[in-house]
């Protein structure tokens, strides 16, 4: 097997720093747009740009370094109080992240960047800041792309009025490497500052006898000379805060060919925005202590000292507001994703084979009290925490998909000409990262409608009463176990008659058929389905809303519409937590072994005659303390037999849904109740209402696994909806 680049290594984890920086990019602005943003707000926007720029450089990705250069400009002038942060500004800042995030992804997906809209960003943020070039093609911004070399030179910018020099000592520890990240990016993004000598420093490295691969013995010097500050420089440690040993000393500057001129030999003082660096005479030792140690200058040259293993401690950063108080940092581990993969079907299997054991050794007859039964105990309840702990580590917040969506919401809207402004909620609830990565096409679909189509003009908004610019509200929440996504917009709510029209001339429904408000509006998931008169680049086409339910039955998940005329439209999606495993109740229905998810089951009660009560013919419900619950039988809905004559001593499940209201399902027996392992219907399946997968239980029998809300809410025999909590 071929040993992999180490280059390509870097590479990619630099992509991945790319979205980390993109997405705190888009927090920033964000919190400035919300008018909740202060000075440190732009700093942290300025710097991730600035460190996007700087590894670009080291890979020689002109197109991103031209582009992030002049973005970067202009938030260094609102960074300086030069410009004002107003709404217009902002909306252009968003735009140039929205193209920085498709430089980012075409530099590594190999493809041609957009160039045409690259150069009409930088016109505009040109413009803001009043350039003198505004218009004129950009000069080329020279990076050298770092090799593999342990010492390169970078020669000096030539012709450079005032420049001052810095010099940098800079050793990484293991745990840095260990994280993933390496020197070369930002040795390259500070070679990137301007004209730079950097040396690798091998004193430390012992012999091959003594060479312990885990351990981190070089250290490395570089002289930069660029007009810059130390905050600049300490931008290119953010990745690695806590991860290394670094100090910067300020020698002098440099006029035009001179030599650099040699400071007094004091410390220069650290920035606001670089608390956490030890700047150091010039005639200093590179020391891993904090600076108000006593330096030991001892007249020696003032060539910085290699790092003494004895007494190497790692830096931690002080802590913002808390007086220097050090925090201890994070350690990160980044996984390819087909690892995890892999562990989650390691953990999926391990639960099958621990129901197949449990179940030989309750068949044998042992006693409960065994050692077998013991152990077999302590086994299902570590079996349980590590499936927990896989399922952690799979569990993302949706944070990331509700930022591509505010991208979206800009793109419609422009398309359309109609002020939108994003809302989102609960950003930091967590899904499978599955669920996350199939959710962004119907979550695309969704909200396009909703700027389009659910969302009036200016002028009609403004003759309705209400506010010139729309909003759209994305939220995530857990509910009963399950996560629960709403796509809601304060427009015009669904035209209903329209709606119906257009179906019936598209021959979708009967001319006189009676429907539901309900029902009318689930017509907006019927393949072909389009109250867009035009085709536009947004809609008309009726390859939308069906597409999404499509995409949220596939994963286990349903969808539902609630409207308001005038007030607005609100869609809600339900999803299970995990794709992998979950907690169920085992039930026997007609003979067929039957699994729901334990979740789901509110209570178990057995029926009598006190509880039963028929409203009419084949419409039962059940009383449940102050009030009376719809009763389905299960094994009628499903098909499996005729519907039972008398429900007296049957066992019923009360079912709790999303939106808090009760339903019952009559089954014949519950078995257990029992992690299993979800394993998705193949397409070649026919999609039954209410079935969401199977799974395999511990004598090797397969079984399904219903969605129980989805069964009551089709259930066909049902023509009145029962109120809950009605008094008697």
């Amino acid at each position: 097997m071929s040993k992999p680049d180490p280059m390509e290594e870097i590479r990619a984890s630099f992509f991945i720093e790319c979205e980390e920086l993109l997405e705190t990019t888009q927090d920033g602005l964000q919190k400035l747009d919300d008018g909740c943003g202060d000075g440190e707000t732009i700093h942290v926007v300025f710097r991730a740009v600035h460190s996007i720029k700087g590894g670009a450089g080291a890979f020689g990705l002109k197109a991103l370094v031209r582009f992030a250069h002049t973005f970067e400009t202009t938030l260094d002038a609102v960074r300086s109080e030069v410009l004002e942060v107003d709404p217009p500004l902002i909306n252009l800042f968003f735009r140039s992240t929205d193209h920085l995030s498709d430089l980012v992804r075409a530099a590594r997906d190999d493809t041609a960047p957009p160039v045409e809209m690259g150069d009409k960003l930088i016109l505009e943020l040109e413009t803001h800041i009043g350039s003198d070039n505004a218009g004129e093609p950009e000069a080329e911004i020279e990076f050298q792309p770092l090799g593999l070399s342990l010492d390169f030179d970078v020669e000096p910018l030539d012709d450079a009025p005032s420049i001052p020099t810095f010099r940098l000592s800079f050793h990484p520890d293991s745990e840095m490497f260990d994280s993933g990240n390496d020197v070369y990016p930002i040795l390259g993004a500070v070679a990137g500052l301007g004209g730079s000598r950097i040396i690798c420093d091998t004193s430390r490295l012992p012999g091959l006898k003594h060479l312990a691969p885990e351990t981190s013995y070089l250290s490395w010097q570089v002289e930069v000379t660029a007009d810059v500050e130390e905050a600049e420089i300490a931008s290119m440690f953010e990745f690695v805060e806590g991860l290394c040993t670094y100090s910067v000393t300020r020698c002098g500057v440099q006029i035009g060919d001179a030599e650099p001129q040699e400071t007094s030999g004091e410390p220069t003082s650290q920035t606001e925005h670089a608390p956490h660096i030890a700047l150091l005479p010039d005639d200093a030792p590179v020391s891993t202590q904090n600076t108000d140690t006593e330096n030991d200058t001892d007249g020696r040259d003032a060539q910085p000292a290699p790092f003494d293993r004895a007494s190497d401690v790692k830096e931690q950063p002080p802590e913002r507001g808390t007086g220097g108080a050090a925090s201890a940092a994070k350690s990160v581990v980044r996984v390819d994703l087909d690892r995890i993969e892999r562990l989650v079907n390691l953990v999926g299997e391990l639960v099958i084979n621990q129901a197949m054991l449990a179940q030989s050794l309750q068949s044998s007859g042992l006693s409960p009290h065994s050692d077998a039964m013991n152990g077999l105990e302590e086994f299902q309840r570590l079996t349980r925490d590590i499936q927990d702990s896989v399922m952690m580590i799979r569990a993302q917040p949706v944070k990331s998909l509700f930022q591509r969506m505010s991208r979206i919401v800009r793109e419609s809207s422009a398309a359309v000409d109609k002020d939108v402004r994003l809302v989102c909620d609960g950003e930091n609830t967590e899904v499978d990262k599955t669920v996350i990565e199939r959710l962004a096409d119907p979550l695309t679909h969704m909200i396009r409608n909703a700027v389009d189509h659910g969302l009036e003009s200016t002028a009609d908004r403004l003759a309705a009463g209400k506010s010139p610019g729309g909003v759209v509200r994305l939220s995530a929440a857990h509910r009963s176990g399950r996560v629960i996504i709403e796509v809601s917009d304060d427009g015009g709510g669904i035209d209903r008659p329209r709606v119906r029209q257009i179906a019936s001339e598209k021959g979708l429904i009967a001319a006189d058929a009676v429907l539901s408000d309900s029902e009318i509006d689930n017509l907006l998931f019927l393949p072909g389905f389009s109250t867009a008169s035009t085709v536009s680049d947004l809609s008309g086409r009726g390859v939308g809303m069906d597409v999404v339910r499509t995409s949220i039955q596939s994963l286990g998940g349903r969808i539902s519409i609630t409207s308001v005329p005038g007030k607005g439209t609100v869609f809600s999606i339900s999803l299970p937590l995990t794709l992998a495993v979950l907690d169920g109740m085992v039930v026997d229905v007609a003979g067929e072994t039957l699994v729901l998810p334990l979740n789901m089951v509110a209570e178990t009660m057995t029926l009598s005659d006190n509880t039963l009560t028929t409203i009419q013919p084949g419409v039962d419900v059940v009383r449940v303390r102050t009030g009376f619950v719809p009763l389905f039988d299960l094994g009628y809905l499903l098909g499996y037999r005729d519907r039972k004559v008398c429900y007296v001593d049957s066992v019923a499940l009360l079912i709790s849904h999303e939106d808090g209201s009760l339903g019952a399902l009559i089954v014949d027996d519950i078995q257990d109740q029992r992690q299993v392992v979800i394993k998705g219907l193949d397409d070649t399946f026919y999609r039954a209402p209410g079935i969401a997968a199977a799974t395999i239980l511990g004598d090797g029998q397969i079984a399904l696994i219903l969605d129980p809300s989805d069964i009551i809410s089709k259930a066909s025999d049902v023509n009145a909806t029962v109120p809950l909590k009605q008094e008697a």
